[in-house]
């Protein structure tokens, strides 16, 4: 399945026009010659890209992603999202996607900002306000896209430019976290983020068990023990975990693995052997087997030209 920008799309990209350069302008000088710079205000991060960037690995955390310029792709289990400066990115739980930039050169960059949400504020946001907007629709991934609105757009604004008046931010950054936060939760993909993370719904069981998957991937999967851990029967595991995450417990621990392989390879220069071993494979020719399904390559022979960088 592939969800595309539409008609109102373009509409919003043309409201938000003005935010947006003053925001490009910002965020293109404080990144300068990287490619992605965390800032002062805990979780927010900048990217930019001066060139088309291929298919890349990416574990989503739960977050909200902003276009500024550009144009991205995320793929996630079967569905892919294509998304623009019109419209947001909101991941509920860690999920591992494939994510490719399709729109940058050196003259008009692509620009983007990532703000990992404190699921904690979000949880007392969503206690403190009785209503906050559509329901989530049933059986939906943990991932949507939702509207950049004005409002939005104008909150994300004033975020940014407290990164130029530390002594506001002290002050006022979590506010303008948590009103982004409320803009999000109460748009169109804000249900199934609240159905994800609140306490005792369905959802955030199987996201428990997301979880405890994202931080214990290196041990030996025990399907029992996990669908214990979620308060579930085995197979209402599997079917629930399938909806969220678009893949099975044992596919979501083995794309994790090897992620955190490739990232290893890529950042310690070590072989594929200790790779493998370091994220919980017994059998080295298993781990190759794998690697090689899912990044196309061998894994010194797919990583050397990331070392050469």
């Amino acid at each position: 399945m592939i969800i595309e920008l539409g008609i109102d799309d373009q509409a919003r990209r043309e409201e938000t026009a003005a935010i947006r350069d003053e925001m490009a302008g910002q965020i293109s000088s404080f990144v300068g010659n990287q490619m992605e710079r965390e800032t002062r205000l805990p979780g927010l991060s900048f990217c930019k890209v001066t060139t088309p960037q291929p298919p890349t690995p990416y574990l989503y955390e739960p977050s909200l992603a902003i276009i500024i310029r550009g144009k991205k792709r995320v793929v996630l289990g079967n569905t892919t999202y294509i998304y623009d400066a019109s419209r947001f990115l909101l991941t509920a739980v860690n999920l591992p996607t494939i994510t490719e930039v399709t729109d940058a050169s050196p003259e008009r960059p692509y620009l983007s900002l990532l703000m990992k949400i404190d699921l904690q504020m979000a949880r007392q946001l969503i206690a403190d306000v009785e209503t906050l907007g559509p329901k989530a629709e049933t059986q939906r991934k943990a991932m949507a896209t939702g509207p950049a609105t004005v409002d939005l757009m104008d909150a994300t604004s004033r975020m940014v430019r407290l990164l130029d008046q530390p002594h506001d931010m002290l002050h006022l950054g979590r506010l303008v976290q948590r009103e982004l936060l409320y803009r999000v939760l109460t748009s169109s993909a804000g249900g199934r983020f609240r159905d994800t993370v609140m306490v005792g719904t369905q959802r955030q069981r199987v996201a428990k068990a997301v979880a405890w998957l994202r931080d214990h991937y290196t041990q030996p999967l025990k399907i029992e023990a996990l669908a214990e851990l979620a308060n579930m029967g085995v197979s209402t595991l599997h079917h629930h975990f399938r909806k969220l995450t678009s893949m099975s417990p044992l596919q979501y621990q083995k794309h994790l693995r090897l992620y955190e392989a490739r990232r290893l390879l890529i950042a310690e220069n070590i072989d594929a052997a200790t790779a493998g071993i370091r994220v919980g494979y017994e059998s080295i020719s298993q781990f190759n087997r794998e690697y090689r399904r899912m990044f196309g390559a061998p894994p010194i022979r797919d990583v050397a030209p990331l070392r050469s960088i």
